[in-house]
């Protein structure tokens, strides 16, 4: 994917999700619905306005964020070798941002017959599936991927790391997927495999790191 055509197509949905908070501002309470807990019950509520926008504004920053990186990061070298991938990664976020924006408005707009974590916790899933495939190919760089001090500082941990690490995360959003099944519970779905996957993977790049640092 170019960064053109990454540019466009995440300015597009961007304006998008500006342009259905203008268009349903009236219909939508004040304050909103913000924050759902573990069990799906509303336990936080904001003003119209960040309700509306504050979700696009983030979708705008991220962007520029991810626009910014390649020019900033001192591995920028690195980044310009996976650039596909990396303006794939920038898409998958703005959508899934996209995705989150459009669940709140339709709750706050009355058709909350849905349960927020059977509707959010898939699509996370789906996430983790897409980010494990694309951060196989990163390379190390100070901002995308699995990034310890031990992958950062060296190019062969970094890349065993993310050749494990990379199918763990995918496995963890395969796991997250069958909590659709299981709305009850469906949050255990996610956070236990995710954060199993995540200390496995920062324990595996001390290992090979001290692996490598050890004379032959």
């Amino acid at each position: 994917m170019s960064t053109r055509k990454t540019i466009l197509i995440t300015a597009t949905l961007i304006f998008l999700a500006t342009l259905a908070g203008i268009f349903l501002w009236n219909r939508l309470p004040d304050p909103m619905a913000s924050h759902w807990g573990i069990y799906d019950q509303v336990n936080g509520t904001t003003d119209k306005f960040w309700g509306v926008f504050l979700t696009p504004m983030l979708m705008a920053g991220l962007l520029a964020l991810f626009l910014a990186i390649p020019v900033i990061d001192p591995l920028k070298a690195n980044i310009a070798k996976f650039r596909n991938t990396f303006n794939a990664l920038v898409i998958l976020l703005i959508a899934f941002l996209m995705y989150t924006h459009v669940l709140t408005l339709a709750w706050n707009l009355g058709y909350n017959s849905f349960r927020m974590s059977t509707a959010l916790v898939p699509a996370i899933g789906l996430l983790m599936i897409f980010l494990g495939m694309l951060i196989r190919n990163a390379k190390r760089n100070f901002f995308i991927g699995i990034r310890t001090p031990w992958t950062l500082s060296s190019d062969t941990v970094w890349s065993a790391t993310h050749h494990l690490g990379g199918p763990l995360f995918m496995i963890s959003g395969f796991i997250a997927l069958i909590g659709f099944y299981f709305p009850d519970i469906a949050v255990w779905f996610l956070i236990i495999p995710l954060i199993a996957t995540t200390l496995f993977s920062v324990v595996y790049s001390y290992v090979l790191f001290q692996r490598e640092a050890q004379p032959a």
